[in-house]
C-alpha cells in the first residue's frame, strides 16, 4: 500500500489547524501549524509552534517499535529554525510519555488502526510502524503539504500511514475518514492531543461525538484536556491564560474547564473516562492542576 494523502479543498481562503506556542498553561497543539523552517514559516502563515512542539520533542528519549524509526523525530524537523523548548518541555515531556504508552499499549492490544487528530509534526506513525497497522494523520492542509514533502523526502516506509486534511470545525470527521479508508469495523485509538484546548465548547463536543460516531467494537480515545481549579470564572481564565500567550489573538484558546466540567463534555459526547492523570503525576516538574491527560472508551 502506497503512501496516500489527500487534500479537501473548499471555496475561499483554507483555515490552519493550529499548534500551542505557550506554556503559560501548559498545552502548544494550535487550530494552525504547518512546516516551513525560518522565514519561509512566516511568509506561507506556518505556525512556528507545532515546530517547537517537534523540536522540544526530538531531544527526548522515546521508545519505538522492533520497525520503528527512533529518528524519526530528528529527521522530520531538518531545517526548521532551533528553539529553546525549554518552557515547553515539563508539560510535553508528561504528554509525550502518556500518547506513546497509549499507542504502545494498544498495538499491543491487538488495535491496527490509529488516528491522530490534529497531528503537526508527530512522529508515531514512523516510530511506531509495525506490520499490519495503519495511521491516519488529519490536519489542515498547509501543515499536511509540508509534512508530505517532509516524509517523502526521508526516504523510508510509508505504507502504513495515511494523511488527509480536515477542519475539525467544520467537515464531518467520520466521513473524512471513512473516505479515505478507515474501517469503522475494526478497534481505533483516537489521539487527541492538545487539540480540544482551541476548539470552542460546543465545537469540541460535536467533534468527540463524530469520533464517537466512528463505532468499531473497542475504540479507544486518548486526550489532553486544559483544566483550571473549581470556582475560577472560566471566561477571566481563558482571557487571562490568552492574554499571556504570544498567540492568543491570532490562535486563542477557547476551551479551558474544570475537571468535572471537562469529563462531564467527554462523557455527554459519548466517551467514559477510564483513567485520569495530572501532567504533574508523569512528570514532577509539569505544573499540577493546568493538563489532564484522559484514557477512554465508549460510554
Amino acid at each position: 500500500m502506497a503512501f496516500r494523502f489527500w487534500r479537501r479543498r473548499r471555496e475561499g481562503a483554507e483555515t490552519a489547524h493550529r499548534h500551542p506556542d505557550d506554556h503559560s498553561h501548559g498545552h502548544e497543539h494550535t487550530h494552525r501549524h504547518n512546516g516551513h523552517a525560518g522565514p519561509l514559516a512566516e511568509e506561507a502563515g506556518i505556525s512556528r509552534t507545532s515546530q517547537a512542539v517537534a523540536l522540544t520533542r526530538a531531544r527526548m528519549k522515546r521508545p519505538h517499535s522492533p520497525d520503528g524509526d527512533p529518528n524519526a523525530q530528528v529527521r522530520l524537523c531538518e531545517g526548521m529554525r532551533p528553539t529553546p523548548g525549554t518552557r515547553l518541555r515539563p508539560m510535553l515531556t508528561a504528554r509525550t510519555m502518556f500518547f506513546d504508552g497509549a499507542v504502545l499499549t494498544a498495538i499491543a492490544g491487538g488495535v491496527r488502526q490509529i488516528v491522530v487528530c490534529g497531528a503537526g509534526y508527530d512522529d508515531r506513525a514512523l516510530r511506531f510502524r509495525t506490520p499490519r497497522v495503519r495511521f491516519f494523520e488529519l490536519d489542515q492542509g498547509p501543515t499536511q503539504e509540508d509534512k508530505a514533502r517532509r516524509l517523502q523526502a526521508l526516504n523510508t516506509d510509508l505504507s502504513g500511514l495515511t494523511l488527509a486534511t480536515a477542519d475539525f470545525r467544520h467537515d464531518d470527521v467520520a466521513a473524512v475518514l471513512a473516505g479515505h479508508g478507515h474501517d469503522a469495523g475494526q478497534p481505533t485509538l483516537f489521539l487527541c492531543e492538545g487539540v480540544l484546548i482551541y476548539l470552542d465548547p460546543d465545537t469540541a463536543a460535536s467533534f468527540l461525538s463524530q469520533l464517537a460516531a466512528v463505532s468499531g467494537p473497542g475504540n479507544r480515545l486518548a486526550a489532553s484536556l486544559a483544566v483550571h481549579e473549581e470556582g475560577l470564572p472560566t471566561e477571566r481564565v481563558v482571557a487571562a491564560a490568552n492574554a499571556r500567550r504570544r498567540a492568543g489573538e491570532t490562535e486563542p484558546w477557547r476551551t479551558i474547564l474544570p475537571q468535572r466540567a471537562h469529563l462531564t463534555l467527554l462523557q455527554r459526547a459519548g466517551w467514559h473516562a477510564e483513567r485520569t492523570f495530572d501532567a504533574a503525576d508523569l512528570e514532577e516538574t509539569a505544573m499540577p492542576g493546568r493538563t489532564l491527560l484522559v484514557r477512554a472508551d465508549l460510554g
